[in-house]
């Protein structure tokens, strides 16, 4: 009689349920996962830190829609994988997290690595829990899989006892759950909920519409390009912790502030918005809300709430394109609304003139230089992958780096994710190169992986701009404390590119804006993941305004 373990029955329903990459770190409570993982066809990419499997599988969910799948053992190997579900939960982003833990057995007897996992990951997930018998594993694993996906998408945990992963049972009394255990359910929303948002753009003469993280991968950014022409009318997509002073989207603070419509589209009210609150948003503009989380509509002020409904957002965008034809021409603000939107658009559209002419000292680029040959690499590279990591330059190339696809740390704000990232996305897409902007005090949290990255032949490029300091806060000193309390906040001029040659990739110095096009040919022509040192000018994030 056949016999399954249940770390079979994992391995079998992962496969079955269209699982096909797994990132993880190995450990004692996981290694039954790790042996019947090798009757499958699911490969396995083994990292050097549980948060990088984290943020791999993060990159993976954002980048192809599927659920991004990290594994890590129990203890501390749940813990440090679990503080990266913060990225992606503020990202919106399907990851499943399964981490091993200590047996059902054993717990209350002092077990090794025993822990309440379920319980400090639920804060950052959708929902968290412990698998309870072997019987309901495969369940547990489908009905994980589909919340990551369902309604507003993001992280889930499941916790899996090592007991339950060793111990057989007759295969005869199990089913493996297929693809339709798993499958999500589209909140499309109501024909009437479509019909009162057209009125309301129909009555506004500057109306705007925004988007949540969930929508900025490249089929959401192209379903709101399409809905603009349609509509007529400035959708935009908001991902960054800088919120409406987000420099990829130009002036948009400036926009806002004129807005006398703001719809929501899987968008929460939130801190990125300032609230919604005067003046950031004008005291008298309505507001319109969809969205598949009722708790999330329930944020917009009562009495300038004139559309909500519950609904996915995807879908929301396709019935708004689809019955939206007209708007252009219709209601009685529709030329006004014709030059609010060109308006719109070139604030949007704007950068200073300045940034130009910007230089930076002996011996240093200033981010704009940096930026301009990143950009000019990925110009010549088409199908190319942009990652932007970091505090304060995290947000140069996200105002200035043109790229088909892009990836930044998101809206929770946190860095470190980028080379992770770019580890995931070069798998993704391997015959594309993928280009990692990220600051010296990032390529600190997960310098390791490079080790990753030259053992699984993933080539990518990192260009760390090091100004020897974590700049974010430093800057912070400056405005907030004065030059004489900016403290503490320094760094090593580091030669990262000389750390990554010795984990055998590709690494270079970079002093002079003249060197920089070579140093990213060289690099990319060498066929190893690699790590160009660029010395840069310390300066504050861009925030980017419209002269009157």
């Amino acid at each position: 009689m056949e016999t399954l373990r249940g770390a079979d029955i994992v391995a079998r329903t992962l496969e079955r349920l269209g699982v096909t990459r797994i990132f993880t770190l190995s450990g004692n409570h996981i290694m039954p996962v790790f042996d019947a993982l090798l009757s499958t066809g699911i490969e396995i990419v083994h990292v050097r830190h549980e948060a990088a499997c984290v943020h791999m599988a993060d990159a993976w969910g954002r980048l192809t829609g599927q659920t991004g799948i990290a594994l890590v053992t129990g203890g501390q190997g749940h813990t440090n994988g679990a503080a990266a579900l913060f990225t992606a939960l503020a990202a919106e982003s399907p990851v499943l997290l399964l981490s091993g833990h200590a047996g059902l057995s054993e717990l209350g007897r002092g077990a090794f690595q025993e822990m309440a996992q379920a319980e400090i990951a639920r804060p950052v997930t959708k929902a968290s829990w412990t698998a309870t018998s072997v019987a309901a594993l495969g369940p547990d694993l489908a009905r994980a899989l589909r919340l990551t996906r369902e309604g507003r998408p993001g992280p889930v945990h499941l916790s899996l006892p090592v007991d339950l992963l060793e111990r057989s049972v007759p295969a005869a009394s199990l089913r493996i759950p297929g693809p339709e255990a798993a499958a999500i359910r589209a909140a499309e929303p109501e024909p009437a909920l479509v019909e009162d948002i057209l009125r309301c753009l129909e009555a506004a003469e500057r109306p705007l519409l925004a988007c949540g993280p969930a929508l900025c991968d490249p089929a959401g950014r192209a379903a709101m390009a399409g809905l603009e022409e349609v509509l007529g009318l400035p959708v935009v997509g908001m991902e960054s912790p800088r919120g409406i002073n987000d420099p990829g989207l130009g002036a948009f603070a400036q926009v806002l502030a004129q807005a006398d419509l703001l719809v929501l589209v899987g968008k929460p009210l939130d801190f990125t918005l300032k609230f919604g609150e005067a003046p950031a948003v004008p005291a008298d503009c309505r507001f319109a809300v969809i969205d598949p989380d009722p708790a999330l509509i329930g944020r917009a002020p009562p009495d300038r709430l004139v559309a909500s409904g519950r609904a996915d957002p995807r879908p929301t965008l396709a019935a708004l394109a689809a019955r939206g034809a007209g708007l252009r021409r219709a209601g009685p603000h529709a030329s006004r609304r014709a030059d609010w939107h060109r308006a719109a658009r070139e604030a949007l559209a704007y950068r200073p003139p300045a940034w130009a002419e910007r230089r930076g000292g002996a011996g240093r680029l200033h981010p704009v230089e940096l930026c301009r040959g990143v950009d000019a690499f990925l110009a010549g590279h088409p199908g190319g992958t942009l990652i932007c990591d970091g505090g304060e330059i995290g947000q140069w190339p996200q105002a200035l780096v043109r790229a088909e696809r892009r990836l930044i740390n998101g809206v929770s704000g946190t860095i470190g994710a980028s080379i992770p990232f770019a580890l995931a996305a070069r798998m993704e897409r391997p015959d594309a190169p993928v280009v990692a902007v990220l600051g010296d005090g990032t390529f600190g949290f997960h310098m390791a992986e490079f080790d990753t990255a030259v053992r699984y032949g993933l080539p990518f490029i990192a260009v760390v701009g090091n100004d020897a300091r974590w700049n974010a806060e430093y800057q912070i000193q400056l405005r907030s404390y004065g030059p004489d309390r900016a403290r503490h906040c320094d760094l090593l001029p580091a030669r990262y590119d000389a750390a990554v040659r010795a984990l055998g990739g590709f690494g270079a110095l970079v002093t002079d804006a003249a060197e920089l096009p070579d140093a990213l040919a060289a690099a990319q022509a060498s066929g190893l993941p690699a790590c160009l040192n660029v010395m840069i000018e310390s300066v504050p994030a861009p925030a980017i305004r419209r002269p009157d």
